[in-house]
């Protein structure tokens, strides 16, 4: 008989959590393991690659109705004669009007929409919340049956804002807490010091192969380079934690001081109007540009001269990752977690998190082919697949 597996997660649309996700499932015995998925939302650009084995469960209609805008789904609920839910999804839009920390905001407003979500009632071996919060919550909450309860942790926990009081609750509940890095399982570790036991790494799995195929697909030039322009890449959330005003910032730095620079971004998210404003304040039009979400970036990856990572913190970048398999020629801020992935000098540059900093770093790459020669060399000797993490999962989930 089959083991029975639950992954949860909020959405497969663009980020390094969801991306993580499809391909671990695209890793999974299915002769061994029967699993299910449970997503918020069943929209996204990795819904394509969820392996015809996996069940993907349906949503209830009262979350369905929850998600609607705020008076058209109060309006419903109240015809329904359920005030209990119309109560929830208007405090929940308050919690959510304001300004203040988004992770908090996920956190305390967990309350109000798990009430539009219903308790699955199969029985599960394992049960695995695949991305911190609400997936974590719902494995807890809203699971009814599961031998083994299991939260993912897929960045540098000091770094989001979490009340972490709220967080301890449920990490109490759950048999596992992995996460990606040493560092992050560190961080955690000081977080949650009587938690400590549970924790675990496993890196996010990447495969060569599959990306070194998927980024020759065709001889087309993806950027329509117009002349001998340095093509720089950046891949990530149009979000605070990425920090792409200061690649704004440097990329400037860099046209002002004479180079024909075309920065680019891949990714989508709430700060995009607020980048294209500082574009267009920079006169940086045809130097940098927001690309929007890519389904397949790595041909992106492949045709770049430089890849740049400007967060302000991470957990285990996929990107990075995917970037040194295809041997570019990497740059990254110098964020907590930097040093779990990039070696300095070795197979990439850590900078210090500053504009100049960033653009000098670049500079120097351009300037320096012996340094690109090494770093590329360096990268093409490592040996940088993860599918054997995969074990590491059967061997938590089996204990």
């Amino acid at each position: 008989m089959k083991k029975k597996l639950l992954f949860v997660m909020p959405s497969l649309s663009a980020g390094g959590g969801e991306k993580s996700l499809v391909t671990l499932l695209n890793r999974i015995d299915f002769k061994v393991y029967e699993v299910d998925l449970f997503l918020l939302s069943h929209e996204g650009i990795f819904m394509e690659f969820i392996p015809s084995e996996v069940r993907l469960l349906p949503l209830p209609e009262t979350y369905h109705l929850f998600s609607l805008p705020l008076l058209h789904s109060v309006k419903e609920f109240l015809l329904r004669g359920n005030g209990g839910l119309a109560f929830n999804r208007l405090m929940f839009s308050i919690k959510n009007r304001f300004p203040g920390n988004i992770a908090k905001k996920e956190q305390y407003s967990w309350k109000h929409i798990s009430k539009s979500l219903e308790h699955l009632q199969d029985k599960y071996y394992a049960a695995i919340g695949f991305l911190e919060k609400t997936s974590t919550y719902f494995c807890v909450d809203k699971v009814a049956a599961a031998d083994r309860k299991i939260g993912w942790v897929h960045i540098d926990y000091d770094q989001l804002g979490m009340d972490s009081r709220f967080d301890n609750d449920y990490f109490e509940k759950l048999d596992h807490i992995v996460t990606v890095s040493e560092e992050c399982a560190h961080i955690l570790e000081k977080r949650f010091p009587k938690q400590k036991d549970k924790v675990e790494v496993i890196y996010n799995i990447v495969s060569p192969s599959i990306i070194n195929k998927m980024a020759t697909p065709d001889a087309l030039d993806v950027y329509e380079k117009q002349g001998d322009e340095i093509i720089i890449l950046s891949i990530g959330r149009l979000h605070y934690q990425k920090n792409f005003d200061l690649a704004v910032e440097s990329c400037k730095l860099l046209v002002d001081r004479g180079y024909k620079i075309q920065w680019n971004i891949i990714g989508d998210g709430e700060e995009k109007e607020r980048l294209l404003k500082l574009i267009e304040e920079n006169h940086l039009e045809n130097n940098f540009k927001l690309l929007g979400l890519k389904s397949n970036p790595y041909p992106y990856i492949k045709q770049a001269d430089i890849y740049a990572q400007t967060s302000r913190f991470e957990g285990k970048s996929i990107a990075i990752d995917e970037a040194k398999i295809l041997n570019k020629p990497i740059i990254v801020t110098n964020f907590s977690t930097a040093k779990d992935q990039v070696n300095d000098e070795i197979d990439g540059l850590i900078v210090d998190m500053d504009a100049i900093a960033m653009a000098d770093g670049i500079e120097k790459l351009i300037k320096d082919s012996h340094l690109r020669k090494r770093l590329t060399t360096n990268l093409a000797n490592l040996q940088l697949g993860t599918e054997e993490e995969i074990e590491k999962l059967y061997d938590i989930i089996n204990r």
